[in-house]
C-alpha cells in the first residue's frame, strides 16, 4: 500500500515546480530606448536600434509641438500605425509629453515630423523628408530611423542618452 502523504507531497511538489517554470519562462521586459526631441527641431538619438517589441518611447523636451510619422522611401506613403503627435513642455519641472510604440517585426522603420520637414521624392524616385521651407533656422530636416533586429552588436551600439528619459540640460525652444 502507498502513503497517501506521499501523494499529496509529490503533487504539491508538481505544482510548485510548475508556478516557477511560468515564472522563469516569462521574458523581463524590455527597457524602452528614447528619443528625445528640444528646440534644435531635431531627433538627438536619430537613430537607434531596438530588439522586437522593445518600447521605442518619444520625449518632446521642446515648447513646441511635434509629430512622428513612419513612412516609406520606396514609396512615400505614410504609416497611419506608427503616427503619433507629442505637445510641447514649457521646460523642467513640467511634465514631458512622449509617444511610445513597438514594432513587432525586424526592419527598417523610416520616420520624421511633418510639422517641420515634408516628404519629397529624390532624383531616383526614392522619398525623403526635407526641411520646411517655412521652418526657421535649421537646415536638416527633422527624421531619423530605427533599427528593430536581434543582432547584439547593433543593439549595443545606441547612443548613452538612449537610456534615460529626461535629459536635464536638454530643454529648449
Amino acid at each position: 500500500m502507498s502513503d497517501p502523504r506521499y501523494g499529496r507531497g509529490l503533487v504539491a511538489a508538481a505544482a510548485l515546480f510548475a508556478l516557477s517554470a511560468a515564472a522563469w519562462g516569462k521574458p523581463a521586459p524590455l527597457p524602452p530606448v528614447y528619443v528625445h526631441m528640444n528646440g534644435a527641431n531635431e531627433f538627438l538619438e536619430n537613430v537607434v536600434v531596438v530588439r522586437p517589441g522593445q518600447p521605442v518611447v518619444f520625449v518632446d523636451e521642446d515648447t513646441g509641438p511635434h509629430t512622428i510619422v513612419g513612412y516609406s522611401p520606396a514609396t512615400g506613403k505614410t504609416s497611419s500605425r506608427f503616427n503619433g503627435a507629442v505637445a510641447g513642455t514649457p521646460g523642467p519641472g513640467h511634465p514631458v509629453h512622449t509617444y511610445t510604440i513597438r514594432f513587432r517585426h525586424p526592419g527598417l522603420k523610416y520616420y520624421y515630423c511633418s510639422v517641420h520637414a515634408e516628404l519629397k521624392v529624390e532624383p531616383g524616385g526614392v522619398t525623403r523628408p526635407k526641411k520646411r521651407p517655412t521652418v526657421h533656422g535649421f537646415g536638416d530636416p527633422m527624421d531619423g530611423l530605427i533599427i528593430v533586429t536581434t543582432d547584439r552588436k547593433l543593439l549595443r551600439d545606441n547612443p548613452a542618452t538612449s537610456h534615460e528619459r529626461i535629459l536635464p540640460k536638454y530643454f529648449g525652444g
